[in-house]
């Protein structure tokens, strides 16, 4: 059923009824700033503009000037004035020529200058700013709003100044002519000016909605691009293409709705622009008969009243662009504005730890889900060069341990020590310098072997990598390889099985060389080979290092030097396997207990 006009604008959303107000033109103008390192181009732009605009507002006259000559009351001969209009349109295109160039000299680089901006902002912020975006909504702020920004430097402020321009110009030529004509023809201008100011404030509001949806589809495309794998296996193509088609029908239905409203506006301009020139043929034709104006005069008076009715029609489109470009330069400095937890300038020191651990009285709670603590009154000590291991159910907050460390959180209450140094007084990129990870689920980068290993350490020779590969038991199936180092592996290392993943993360982190080692069970989802070639490799890296091990395969850790049992955000037990084992009715010998069990049941059901 067809919506009212009250169900269509309860429709728009109230965050979107953004107008052109000073604070937002104050807030667009500091996203400007950006054109300055290239004001000179800009002002030739300027210039060149000016030029351009003013060898098209002489058509008109000599429009005029042609009809005299054909009328007999000219000076000039037609073939000079044609040549005179010839030369004018030369004119015309060199300065248009020009004027595209320098537009899009500033343009270009400026929006490169804020892209790099942006995208060194958002690889600056805290892990905590991602748990609350998302990678497509992102994506769009460094792509759809900028290149409405880039538009309105290449296109649509050189625009504005041409209607501008025009408009004034033209209206004061029209006067000169005739002030009769010129009243008779304004008294159509508020109707239409009206009529642009109502329908450009819901178009405006319509185009940034369906902007919004576009970037929504978006999101749909990137996550299920980057988890295409699990798409396939539980046979959902189907469902995204569903959940991706009705996104694009509502982009539709918006782009629709807007679409009509312009389509309204332009059928209401175009009946009052010539119904008015029709008026004004009729009036100026009495004016002519009485011979209060010459032919000449009307035939140039009509085409001045037809460049700015154009005038006119542009920039109601001009405005609702400013608009948009309004809205995406807020979100652009909404970005900018994020605190960075690092500065990219800065010199990277990696001190030198001994590298023991302590958290005391450690509280937290994700900044996402304050009312569920995670951790509570947390105690730990780590010495250094030891090796221990994190146990405890899902959810115990293993991982929230290992992500303390790494300051990719900051804690409610309590501290966390290196070498007795508070970890808040180390900088986030000299402490992270020092630490290694091996996560269970590697992610590669899409290049090559040899520069996602490099990628521990981007100043290591070529023989540091072959070494790093060497130690982490890699160059065995490296070398199989046709193309050997120089292998792509592809987006997100899907050319490679998991243990080849494992031991290029080994690698990895083997050629960063950390003083502390943090691993989240990494061979828990391998094959018995390669779980053997990962767990030597493994066993190489940790050698003087203090290692933290986040352990779900509790087989695998029996040689450490300690374990730590996790039970609701606490350490509930402590000691080395063979203590915790002993203790038949603790938390760690129940879970032996249940892995033991699963173990031998799947072994019984392989068996039958």
């Amino acid at each position: 059923m067809a919506k009212g006009r009250k169900d269509f604008l309860e429709d728009i959303d109230p965050k979107d009824k953004r107008k052109i107000s000073k604070e937002g033109i104050k807030k667009a103008l500091k996203v400007f700033r950006f054109i300055l390192p290239y004001k000179w181009p800009f002002i030739a732009g300027l210039v060149f503009l000016a030029l351009s605009t003013s060898t098209t507002l002489a058509f008109p006259s000599l429009i005029g000037e042609i009809t005299r000559v054909i009328e007999g009351n000219s000076r000039f001969k037609l073939n000079d004035v044609i040549l005179f209009f010839v030369g004018i349109l030369i004119l015309q295109g060199i300065f248009s020529f020009f004027r595209i160039y320098f537009f899009a000299v500033v343009s270009e680089k400026a929006s490169a200058d804020i892209r790099r901006l942006v995208y060194n902002k958002f690889i600056s912020l805290p892990i905590s700013f991602f748990e609350k975006h998302r990678v497509g909504e992102l994506t769009s702020r460094i792509t759809s709003d900028v290149s409405a920004f880039q538009s309105v430097l290449s296109l649509t402020l050189a625009e504005f100044f041409r209607q501008v321009a025009t408009l004034v110009i033209g209206i004061g030529i029209i006067v000169y002519i005739s002030w009769k004509l010129s009243l008779f023809m304004l008294l159509t201008f508020p109707v239409i000016v009206v009529a642009a100011l109502v329908f450009g404030k819901y178009i405006r509001k319509l185009s940034k909605q369906v902007q919004d949806k576009l970037a929504e589809a978006n999101v749909i495309v990137e996550e299920t691009l980057q988890s295409v794998s699990i798409v396939k296996s539980f046979t959902n193509e189907k469902l995204e293409s569903i959940r991706y088609g009705n996104a694009m029908t509502d982009t539709v239905k918006l782009a629709m709705k807007a679409a009509t409203l312009r389509g309204g506006f332009i059928t209401f301009f175009i009946v009052g622009l010539f119904g008015g020139i029709v008026l004004v043929v009729w009036y100026g034709g009495g004016l002519v008969e009485s011979g209060e104006i010459q032919l000449a005069d009307l035939m140039s008076f009509l085409f001045y009243t037809a460049f700015i009715g154009g005038s006119m029609s542009g920039l109601g489109d001009i405005y609702a662009q400013i608009q948009r470009t309004v809205g995406s330069s807020e979100r652009i400095l909404e970005i900018l504005e994020e605190d960075s937890e690092i500065n990219l300038d800065q010199e990277v020191k990696k001190e030198n730890f001994q590298a023991s651990v302590s958290y005391e009285h450690v509280d937290f709670a994700y900044p996402s889900r304050k009312d569920m603590p995670v951790l509570k009154d947390f105690n730990l000590e780590i010495k250094a060069g030891e090796k221990v291991a994190l146990v405890g159910q899902s959810g115990a907050g293993k991982s929230t341990v290992v992500q303390l460390l790494m300051r990719f959180y900051e804690i409610d209450k309590g501290s966390i020590k290196i070498d007795g140094k508070d970890i808040r007084e180390i900088d986030h990129l000299s402490l992270r310098k020092n630490i290694g990870i091996v996560p269970q689920e590697v992610i590669l980068f899409g290049g090559t072997i040899r520069e996602n290993i490099l990628y521990g350490n981007p100043e290591a020779t070529q023989d540091d990598v072959i070494t790093a590969a060497k130690r982490a038991n890699a160059m065995e199936f490296i070398e199989r390889f046709p193309e050997g180092m120089d292998t792509v592996v592809g987006e997100r290392g899907v050319k490679l099985s998991g243990g080849q993943r494992q031991r290029l993360a080994i690698a990895r982190a083997i050629l960063k060389d950390p003083a502390i080692l943090l691993l989240d069970e990494a061979t828990s989802a391998l094959d018995s080979e390669s779980e053997n070639l990962v767990q030597e490799a493994l066993n190489e890296l940790m050698k003087n290092r203090t290692t933290l091990i986040i352990a779900h395969r509790l087989a695998t850790i029996k040689d450490v030097d300690r374990i730590f049992v996790l039970d609701k955000g606490k350490i509930a037990e402590s000691g080395s396997h063979d203590v915790l084992i002993a203790d038949k009715k603790g938390i760690y010998a129940n879970l032996i207990r249940l892995q033991f069990d699963k173990t031998a049941s799947v072994i019984n059901e392989t068996v039958d």
